[in-house]
């Protein structure tokens, strides 16, 4: 077995955020409730995204979630880099400013998710891939879903 997984339906596999959602406030005041990390304390050294195991998949670095953030950039929210974040928690405990960037990540998730956006379809998933995708990814999925 090679590891990949066959897709058989690209078209359940191309879904992507397109519309971004209206908030009640600023990103950053948004965020900041949610996870309840001070972002402004990070100073971009870029550490938590050295350490991170899928930052090559990513399209925005963890450090550049957190400069969008605090910018009020909303374009971060059609990151898929805020999907991929598989909260194994290395960016938190490298940190040195000790930013749980993770939590970070699952606040922009749930902004997303309350306004009943979601890129993610298991319908969609072939019954290979049902077979061959680890259950953790899965468990890891929904916990991200419907947290």
């Amino acid at each position: 077995m090679s590891g990949k997984v066959d897709t058989e339906d690209t078209e359940c596999h191309t879904k992507e955020i397109t519309d971004i959602p209206k908030l009640d406030g600023s990103l950053v005041e948004e965020v900041m409730a949610l996870c309840e990390e001070n972002i402004f304390g990070c100073y971009q050294c870029g550490t938590c995204s050295a350490g991170c195991p899928f930052v090559l998949d990513m399209d925005l670095t963890p450090d550049e979630v957190i400069h969008y953030i605090i910018n009020d950039n909303l374009d971060v929210l059609k990151s898929k880099t805020i999907w991929l974040c598989s909260s194994c928690f290395v960016c938190a405990e490298r940190c040195p400013r000790d930013i749980n960037i993770t939590k970070v990540m699952e606040a922009l998730r749930q902004i997303i998710l309350r306004k009943n956006i979601d890129e993610t379809d298991i319908s969609c998933l072939s019954d290979k891939e049902l077979r061959e995708i680890p259950q953790m990814a899965f468990v890891s999925l929904f916990r991200k879903n419907i947290g």
